[in-house]
């Protein structure tokens, strides 16, 4: 039906249809957001041998998220007397949009994607570094010196970890010869990119865990360090805006690491094809939550100066040499 709606002339009945699509697209998100906190929550409790919430919705929890962003919903919108108010207010929006915009290139299913561009890798790229220009704003305008530096920290760890993050997926580029997401899907028919590139996946891996800032790279955010980062000043549903962006791009990471490297909707084995191809990028999607859910319960925290030595010493050359090493392979065999 998306197909069919994109060759068709433009309407008010076709510009109505994609706004309800892209809205019932924002409540899934927003849905996996609510529940994807509380599998957070339960797991890391798991690991830590402690119950988790368990109060709220029966034992399981199940509305405990409900009751917070109720909560946040709630509390009182504090702006600093001394901050630059515009900024301020619009700071949670910059950081937000990208991660949801995001989405429209990202292909679900064969039949379910919002917009199929020629660049949709490059695409997502570009657009999810925009969140970095919130962040920043955010401390800027907070006045609040540990704003700043946690603004600025944020600023240099995000920039630094995009030239590894984008450099481990030109591997994946030279062997489907596209930037098209569903055209890199197609080329994992034969085998997933994650076997035909190791390498390149445990960069992009990692890598994308400091982009979502999340454990053992959530530098930006180390209450111990910077009494909350670039956020310190916000409250109420302006801090919530910064939180939702950050599981809404776990959502985006986890797709895109779905689609790249591990095949998206096609099955492993050919004869269970028969199963829908949205059942298995959910198991894929799934998995690839968890993990990033599992490394967080489970590494401490990295010291600054080492996390950036890190990425420019071992991650970036590391990127550049599976570079040269997949073009030759190519080179050679293909």
């Amino acid at each position: 039906m998306i197909e069919e709606l994109l060759q068709s002339s433009p309407s008010w009945a076709n510009f109505g249809i994609f706004f309800l699509l892209g809205a019932v697209l924002l409540l899934v998100v927003l849905g996996f957001v609510t529940y994807g906190i509380l599998a957070e929550r339960k797991v890391m409790g798991y690991m830590q041998l402690r119950h988790g919430p368990n109060q709220v919705g029966g034992k399981w929890g199940l509305l405990q998220t409900v009751a917070d962003v109720l909560k946040l919903l709630l509390k009182e919108d504090i702006i600093p007397k001394a901050a630059d108010k515009p900024l301020f207010i619009i700071a949670p929006v910059i950081a937000f949009a990208p991660s949801f915009m995001v989405l429209a290139t990202m292909p679900f299913t064969d039949k379910f994607q919002f917009a199929d561009i020629g660049v949709g890798l490059l695409y997502y790229i570009a657009v999810s570094g925009l969140t970095t220009f919130g962040m920043l704003l955010g401390g800027w305008a907070s006045n609040n010196k540990y704003a700043l530096l946690g603004g600025m920290r944020a600023s240099a760890q995000m920039i630094s970890y995009e030239i590894p993050l984008v450099m481990s997926v030109l591997g994946v580029i030279l062997l489907s010869g596209s930037l098209n997401l569903n055209e890199i899907v197609a080329a994992q028919k034969n085998g997933w990119f994650i076997l035909l590139q190791p390498i390149g996946f445990i960069v992009f891996f990692i890598a994308s865990i400091a982009e979502l800032n999340r454990t053992p790279f959530d530098l930006p955010e180390s209450e111990n360090e910077l009494v909350a980062g670039y956020h310190v000043e916000y409250s109420g549903f302006r801090w919530a805006f910064f939180m939702l962006a950050e599981y809404v791009y776990l959502f985006a990471m986890s797709a895109l690491i779905t689609v790249i490297f591990l095949g998206g909707w096609l099955a492993p084995i050919g004869f269970l094809s028969f199963i829908p191809g949205a059942i298995w990028f959910s198991l894929k999607f799934s998995v690839v939550v968890f993990v990033y859910i599992w490394l967080r319960s489970t590494f401490p925290r990295f010291r600054v100066d080492k996390l950036m030595e890190f990425g420019w010493k071992v991650l970036l050359p590391i990127a550049l040499g599976n570079i040269f090493l997949t073009a030759l392979i190519k080179s050679l065999f293909f």
